[in-house]
Order: C-alpha cells, then structure tokens, then sequence
C-alpha cells in the first residue's frame, strides 16, 4: 500500500516538474485578465475605427456591414432554399418555416463535394457547378416546379453593399478561384441560374456563414444578436446600431456588422502577444502577415503551433531525448484532431502516448505529461483571445442599449468549440469573468450557414411584404403638390363664404369678427388683468405695460387646473370656478380692491357683436359644459362675479388665443397682421379690410377676423384626403362630424389618429408581435408629445422603445422603427394642410393690398409648433410652395394668450380714449 502511495507521489511531482517546466518555456502565452482586458480594449478601439467612414480603408477589423437588419421575430413562413459554399464541400439546403406559433422548423440537406480543380479553377465553372448541384437537389426534392426565394452563404470576406449583392475582397481557407475578387458573387450565382429555364429561384440574400449562425440561433432565442464561428476559420458578427455605421446611409435601426476579426492584430496591434512560434507559423502559411489573430486562435493552426512548439522543444532537448523525428519536421502532420485527443484528461496519458507513438516519437512518461500541457496552453490562449475579443463585441452591445447589466445570447458554431473537450468551458468562464454585468448564454448553432441562410433569406421576404402593407397604410397620407393646392384653393372659397351676408350661415369657416380693430401702437401703457381659459389649465395674469423709451411688458400669473368634471358639468360650475381661480389669485396679488381692466382670452369659436361681448357657438377640445352654446360668456363671467360678490372688475374685451397671438407679436413687429395656433387645436386670425367683412357695418379701416378655420371640411370637402383613421377618430370623439381640420392638424387628435394606424398595422401583424395590449386599446394613451419626442433627430431607437415601453407597448427595434415612420407621416400631413390653408391667408391678404408681392409675418403659438421638431420646417416649406409671391416671416408668440390679451385690452382702451376724445 505504502509503495502505490509513493508510486503516487513520484508521478504527480513529476507531473507538477513538467508543467512547471512547460509554463516557464511558454511563459508568453499565459495571459492574465489584465492582458486580456488590455486585448479586449484593442479590439475596441478596432471596431470603432472600422466603423468610421475615415478610418475604414486603414482599419484591420473591417466591420463589413451585412444589410441583414432585422432578427427573426416568430412570424416567417414557408419554402426558402439556401446553398452554402465555404469549405470543401458544397451543401443545398431546404428549409420549410411553420407558422404554428411554435416556432419550428424543418431542414433538408444534401451534401457535393467540391474539386480542387473547382476551388483553385475558373470562377464561372465553379458557379456553374453550384448551379448544377442546386438543379439536381431541386429535381431531388420535387421542388423544380416551385418558384423560392434562396439564401446564398458565402464564407468568405465580402463588401456588400446591399442583402443580395456582395463583391469578394480576398479568398481564405485556400479558396483561389480565378476571376472572382472584387466581383459580386450573387451576379456570378445568377447567371449560373439562369442557364436553367427549367427553375425559377430568386436570390435574396447573400449571407456569410457567421451572420447565419446568429440568424438560426435568433430564430430559436429572440434574445441572440450576436454569431461566433470557432472551427477552421474564426469570427463574428452582432447588431450594430445603425448611427454608429458611416459606411451605410440611414441612422434607423441596426444592423448586423460581419467584423472579420481574423485580420485584427495585422497591423502589429498584437506584436507584443506574439510569439516566435506564431511568426514562423504565419511565415510558412500561404498569407503571410495576414490573418493574424485568425492563426492564434481558429483550428486550422493551431496543430501546426503545437508541432513547431515541440519541435523546438526537442531540438533543445526537453523532449524525446532530443531526437527530431521526421513527423515534427513535417508541416500539417500534427492537426486540431490530435491537439483534442490530447487534452482529453479523464483518458489520462493513454491518448497522448498513442498518438506521440503512431507519429513515431516513443515518448516517455514526462514527454507525454509535457505534450499535454502544451497542448492545454496553446488551446487556453486560443480560448482567452476569443473570449476578449468576444468581451469587446458584449461590452460594446451593453454600451449601445446604455444598460448597467444585460442579458444576452450568442450564437456559436464551428468545430473547435464542438468538438474540443474543453474549449467551450474555458471560453464561457474566461467570457464571464471579463464582462460579469453581462448575462451571457451561449447557444449552439444547427446548421447556421445554410438553416441561417435561409433564415435570413426568410425574414427578408417578412420584411419585404410587411414593407408593402405598411407602405399601402400610410401612402394614405403622402399629398401631393397638386392636392395641396386644392386644398389651398377649397379654403379660400370657404374664407370668402365666410364673409359674406347670404353665405355665413351655412359656412364651414366662421370667420367670426373680433371687433379688434388695431394692432399696438407702442404708447400703451397701465395694469392689466388677462384671463386665460383655452384647455384643461386656467391661468389669471396681472400685465404691467409700459411706454415711451423705456417700453415693456411685466407679467405675474398663477395656474389653475381645471377637473373634468367641471369641463363636462353645468355652465354655472365652470364660471364658478374660474371666479374662485381670480378671487384666489388677487388674494395672492394683494389687488382685491382695485377695478381693473381685464381682458378674457376665450379660446372657443364665439360670435361677437363687439368686442366685450362673446356668444359661444360650439365647444371644442373635449369641454362639453351645459348652458353654455348659445350664451355671452362675458355676461356668464360677469353673473358669476356678482355671485360671488367679492370684488368687481372691468371686462373690457373677449379675446381668442389666437388673436391674441397676432398682438404678442405686433407689439413687436408691426408688419404682423396673421395669427395662428398649432397645438392642441389649431386657428388662424388675420387683419382684414372692413369692406370685404358684409356682416359687420362700415368699410373703413380693418378688423381682425377669427376663422375659426378647424371647421374647414365640415361640408364634405376634403373628404377625398380623409382616411379611415381620421374617420375613426372623428367617431370616437366628443363632437363627431365637426371640426374635421382640426382633427386633421390639431395636436389634440395626431396622437390618436397614429394609435388607430398602431391597432391596425398590429391587427395586420406587422407590429408587436401582432398582440394588441390593453394600453393600445386605451383612447388618448397616445399623446401628441410623445410623437415629438419620437421623432426627434437627436433620440436613437432605443430611446424610442423606452417610450413606447412606458405606454406599456414592448416594442422590437424594428417595432420602433415603424412607429416612428408612422408619426413621421401623421405630423407631416398635419403641417402640410395647415401650410395649405395658410398660403391661401397669404395670398387673400396679397390680393387685399393689390400687390405683386407681399411681404407679411405670422405670429405662432402651440405647442406642436414650438416642440414638434420637424411640424415647423415643413408649415414653412409649404407656405413658401404654395404662396410663392408672398414673403412669409414666422415670429413666435411669446404667451399670446395672456400678454396678448392684455395687449388688446390696452388697445381697446386706446382707441376708447381717442374716440372719447
């Protein structure tokens, strides 16, 4: 018993002297985290620069993109063929893709080989080979008579510069076919095709063995974004965000990027990890100083490393008694087969012995014990480079979606990993220790080039026919220029309607009389009080006006909200309420006492017979109060303060918002005679002469007219441009069949009219995975400011998707690339109409001063104006179309609605005292 014990002992210290021994000669290629975090950010610093349109051409990890944009998302079906050229032989796929919500799918295969006369010949004999192949397959399966989409993997570096078309940059692997380089391999497949009239396949895309590796994954764990090949060549690939790749116009979306990792270090980046055996590795291959990271790390080297490494070792005398036998001497005789069998420790030496034996090295006990750790370190570097490298990629992904910690899936293939006994092991624990706040899965692949080439191919034919559907639901709001000047047109027959005696009853544009008859004149001067009543918020202001050299406007209010309950009571509630508002805010003020005079800006359509009294002639912007249709909201005002009996004030003028716009910015620039709102509802007012206004009496001089203009089409005529969402929209609200322009261009109703597009796209399957969720189902969830901060320039998708995730909406990034395209085209058409009826103001107003040309500005107000960041652009953009004699300058409203309304009042008071006078 005491001798096996020290048998024991002897052969595990002379174990322990061996690897002792081994380490110290291959010191250089134990590398610490601190090594491999240092390699991890080389690598990088790499991929940046081979995303930089600048620093591309002089980048070793080229970053090519793939124009594969979009994951399998579950919903492709059908047929796909896919043919796989990247080794020694030649495979030709059939994948059918159930659409049974399980996700399944079905994989036929055939294996060709590939000559070397083909592989190291004439480019077109190889495709036609290809051709032919694919032929006898079809013939095979019963397919010749089907016409399918096909899916080419092509495992070799390749510019694409879209899915179907990509042009060799160099052959690996040994492939030298003539004629090829620099060509687009997709062209040269098709032409081999089309020598065969008998079928009829079209060729989608073009995939690279490691994209299909990370597509056949994806289709099994929607949570796989990234591909690694670990075999005879090495690589990867993961989704890049579309901003960060200048090789590619766009910033919507992601996009797979192909690194081609193989050539990272070619520069010298890795000089200093190299070792003398990787140089003369790299010497005696076929491409010198070329692929570098590739011939330490991927299996079709790593035998010859281990051959050149013993060989020295021997020649040293460290091994075999120093006797050089004829297999370390030959290139290739020691493979990755043999490296695996070795390492393989539950087998103990046994397989070591065997294979040192067959190669006629006789080794003894310690030879064997050293050979296996050699093989050990050669094969652990290879797995703690990929893994740095794989780091970079995983880093730069959880910087990308700006998380703290993130889950992810990568997609693997290749014969190392397979088939290595330790390798996948290693690479997991060393991944997991480089980048421990990513939860990492690693998931084998099933056939990635030619099942994910088909994958690919699959989810292009989804996203081709989706693009269809989605093109068909919004080309519904693409005008043209030629519709937009009927537009402009119909509005000035309505403007004109509105204005005269025997047509105002019926006319869809009020154009109501504000008996504001002028605009500031700079000797305004005095304390004000403005009230301001247009949405769910209620404001009283206290303006102070001076004149003279030192002029200004001092303004103090205070907000009040509005419940909805008192927006939908009785008329007598919400007067009410706005007098308890006033006597709150002169408590606050300390000028309870004081008559002043007050300006009521009242933004809801009103019939005026002067300018302190204001009959309402309908609600809009969801306030429904009883009593009110019908009645003088002056007197309203007054009842209520005389209720309340606690103070007493002298209304002056009733004002609309938008009028109250036009004087904000008249007190500033005189040439302002056009007011407009775009917000949440939308109106325009304009200065226009006595003579042309038949209800009011008197032809001299001017007077502000409200339009009132978001009834425009309420007599039909634009129906030709409404779509079914604007007609569901108008259904669904408080008063359908009215305002129907406004519902069009107004940021009360956009918000909806995209939720009803969302519902149907999703009803269709084209979005969120085609699930409803009960948020989207939710009336008004769908906000007008979330379309600005949509689509704002500066906001990636990611942002995006965490909008739509606090609507309660688990969007994709294609998902968000939709909802984004679809508040894209609700916003343009809302500016484009509102710029439609603006141009025809514009060129009454022209028309009025009888001249050529006109030069005018336009005080705005609103929100969407101000916030939306492209709603102001195309307003103007489209003015300047349409009214191409008018000279129209844009001046924003500062608070119109409250200095505004004390503007007015001043002027009123003005033009009093002159009068008086």
């Amino acid at each position: 018993m005491f001798a096996v014990h020290l048998l024991a002992f002897h052969f595990t210290k002379l174990k322990e002297d061996q690897i002792k021994k081994v380490d110290r000669y291959l010191y250089h290629m134990r590398l610490s985290d601190d090594v491999l975090l240092d390699v991890m950010a080389r690598f990088q610093a790499e991929m940046v620069k081979g995303l930089g349109r600048d620093t591309n051409p002089t980048a070793t990890v080229k970053m090519l993109p793939s124009f594969v944009r979009s994951l399998p998302d579950g919903t492709e079906k059908g047929d796909f063929l896919a043919v796989d050229l990247g080794g020694s032989q030649f495979r030709a796929h059939w994948v059918k893709v159930f659409d049974d919500g399980k996700q399944s799918s079905q994989l036929e295969s055939k294996f060709y080989p590939t000559p070397k006369e083909l592989i190291q010949g004439n480019g077109a004999e190889l495709f036609d080979y290809v051709a032919d192949c694919l032929l006898d397959f079809m013939e095979t399966k019963n397919l010749k008579h089907k016409k399918l989409p096909l899916g080419f993997t092509f495992s070799f570096p390749c510019k694409q510069t879209k899915l179907e078309e990509g042009f060799l940059l160099a052959g690996t692997k040994h492939f030298k076919v003539r004629g090829v380089q620099d060509t687009d391999v997709v062209s040269l497949l098709r032409k081999a095709l089309q020598k065969h009239k008998d079928i009829d396949v079209d060729v989608l895309a073009l995939v690279n063995d490691t994209v299909g590796t990370m597509m056949t994954c994806g289709y099994d764990d929607q949570r796989c974004e990234v591909g690694l090949i670990i075999g005879t060549g090495t690589n990867a690939c993961y989704m890049e965000e579309m901003r960060h790749i200048d090789l590619v116009e766009g910033d919507e979306g992601r996009m797979c990027i192909n690194t081609e990792w193989g050539a990272f270090g070619d520069d010298g980046a890795l000089d200093d990890l190299r070792t003398e055996f990787d140089r003369e590795l790299d010497l005696g291959s076929l491409n010198p100083g070329k692929q570098l990271f590739e011939k330490m790390i991927s299996s079709l080297y790593l035998g010859e490393l281990v051959r050149l490494i013993l060989l020295k070792m021997t020649k040293e005398g460290l091994l075999f008694n120093g006797k050089v036998s004829t297999a370390l001497l030959t290139k290739g005789k020691i493979e990755m087969k043999h490296v695996s069998a070795m390492e393989k420790y539950k087998e103990g030496l046994s397989n070591t012995k065997e294979i040192l034996t067959e190669l006629n090295l006789f080794p003894s006990e310690e030879d064997c014990i050293a050979v296996q750790h050699v093989c050990t370190i050669v094969s652990f570097r290879s797995a703690n480079l990929c893994a740095a490298a794989l780091a970079a990629i995983l880093t730069r992904l959880r910087e990308n979606k700006k998380l703290l910690r993130m889950r992810t899936t990568v997609g693997i293939d290749g014969g190392l990993y397979k088939t290595h006994p330790q390798y996948a092991k290693r690479l997991h624990k060393v991944v997991r220790r480089l980048v421990p706040n990513c939860d990492v899965r690693f998931l084998l692949s099933v056939s990635g080039s030619g099942k994910g080439a088909a994958m690919v191919t699959a989810v292009a034919h989804r996203l081709a026919a989706q693009r269809k559907q989605i093109d068909a639901a919004l080309a519904q709001f693409l005008l043209s220029l030629e519709t937009l000047r009927e537009v402009k047109n119909k509005m000035r027959t309505e403007l004109e309607y509105g204005l005269k005696r025997e047509t105002q009853a019926s006319a869809t544009v009020k154009m109501l009389p504000t008996y504001v008859c002028g605009t500031p004149d700079g000797t305004e001067k005095g304390k004000f009080l403005a009230l301001d009543l247009g949405g769910t918020n209620f404001r009283v202001l206290l303006v102070k006006i001076r004149s003279g050299r030192r002029r200004s406007v001092q303004m103090y209010n205070k907000i009040f909200a509005i419940p909805l309950e008192i927006m939908q009571g009785t008329g007598e509630e919400l007067f009410d309420h706005i007098v308890q508002c006033i006597a709150d805010f002169l408590e606050y003020m300390g000028i309870k006492g004081a008559r002043l005079p007050l300006g009521f800006t009242f933004s809801f359509p009103c019939r005026q017979a002067s300018i302190d009294k204001g009959t309402l002639v309908g609600w809009t912007k969801g306030f429904k109060a009883t009593d009110c249709e019908g009645e003088d909201v002056v007197d309203m005002l007054r009842e209520a303060i005389r209720r309340r009996n606690e103070f007493d004030l002298d209304i002056v003028a009733v004002v609309n918002d938008t009028v109250g716009t036009m004087m904000t910015c008249g007190y500033e620039d005189p040439n302002c005679e056009i007011g407009l709102i775009a917000g949440t509802g939308s109106n325009v007012c304009y200065m226009e002469d006595m003579k042309n206004i038949e209800i009011v009496e008197g032809n001299e001089g001017k007077m502000c007219i409200n339009t009132e203009w978001g009834g425009f089409g309420d007599n039909g005529c634009i129906d030709n441009i409404r779509t079914k969402y604007d007609k569901e929209v108008d259904e669904g609200s408080l008063n359908p069949g009215k305002q129907r322009y406004e519902k069009m261009t107004s940021g009360m109703y956009l918000g909806e009219i995209v939720r009803q597009i969302l519902i149907d796209l999703t009803k269709q399957g084209l979005l969120f995975r085609g699930q409803i969720s009960e948020s989207l189902r939710k009336r008004g969830i769908f906000e007008t400011k979330f379309l600005s901060q949509i689509e704002s320039d500066r906001l990636a998708l990611l942002q995006v998707r965490r909008i739509l995730q606090q609507l309660g909406l688990d969007s994709t990034c294609e998902d968000s690339i939709i909802v984004k395209e679809v508040c894209g085209a609700v916003s343009k058409r809302a500016a484009q109409l509102c710029g439609a009826g603006l141009a025809a103001i514009a060129e009454k107003k022209r028309e009025n001063r009888g001249v050529e040309r006109l030069q005018i500005t336009v005080g705005v107000d609103g929100t969407l104006y101000k916030l939306h960041p492209h709603f102001s652009r195309v307003l103007r953009e489209t003015v300047k179309e349409l009214a191409p004699q008018c000279d129209v300058t844009f001046m924003l409203s500062e608070d119109g609605s409250g200095k505004g309304a004390a503007l007015i009042t001043a002027v009123a008071k003005r033009l009093h005292n002159v009068g008086q006078k």
